[in-house]
This record gives C-alpha cells, sequence and structure tokens, in this order.
C-alpha cells in the first residue's frame, strides 16, 4: 500500500498545472507569480523529485528557494510537514 501511495504522490507532482499551483498558493498562504508557478511546474516535470527522502526533500526545496525566495521556501517545508503529520503519513518519508 504504500508503494501505492508514494506513486500517486510523485504522479500528481508531475502532473500539477500552473493553475493549480497558484490555487495552493492562496489556500495555503503563500504568493506565488504566474512566473514563478511556470517554473515551479518546469522543475517538477523535469526532474524526478523524491519527497520522500531527506535528499530529495532538501534538493526541492532549495530549488523552490531558488524560483521564489528563501521564505517561501521555509513556509513550504513547514506545511509540507504538518500535511504530512496531519494525514498520518509520517511512515512513509524518510
Amino acid at each position: 500500500m504504500a508503494n501505492f501511495i508514494k506513486d500517486i504522490i510523485q504522479k500528481k507532482l508531475k502532473q500539477l498545472s500552473v493553475q493549480e499551483i497558484i490555487y495552493y498558493g492562496k489556500q495555503y498562504g503563500f504568493s506565488l507569480t504566474t512566473q514563478e508557478a511556470e517554473q515551479i511546474t518546469t522543475y517538477l516535470k523535469q526532474h524526478n523529485v523524491d519527497p520522500f527522502h531527506a535528499e530529495g526533500r532538501k534538493k526541492m526545496l532549495q530549488e523552490l528557494a531558488h524560483i521564489t525566495n528563501p521564505a517561501t521556501a521555509k513556509k513550504a517545508q513547514k506545511l509540507f510537514y504538518e500535511l504530512i503529520h496531519s494525514y498520518g503519513l509520517g511512515h512513509l518519508f524518510r
């Protein structure tokens, strides 16, 4: 079951649209421009992002900080961990 959940999450990351990123940004209090959202979707589609391992998350957040700014990346990291734990998925992430 864990692999199934991981596959769904990785597939969703690759399929995120600019509009979805902007929508989720507003929903969770992020201020993103259309250009930033485009760069994020491009990055996610072109790179094999592995949010389930610490090194993959670190690399992903570094790129987010590069695209947006360090404060946005830190806020995203905090939200990421909150969502993982609120859905009881902490065991999937190392």
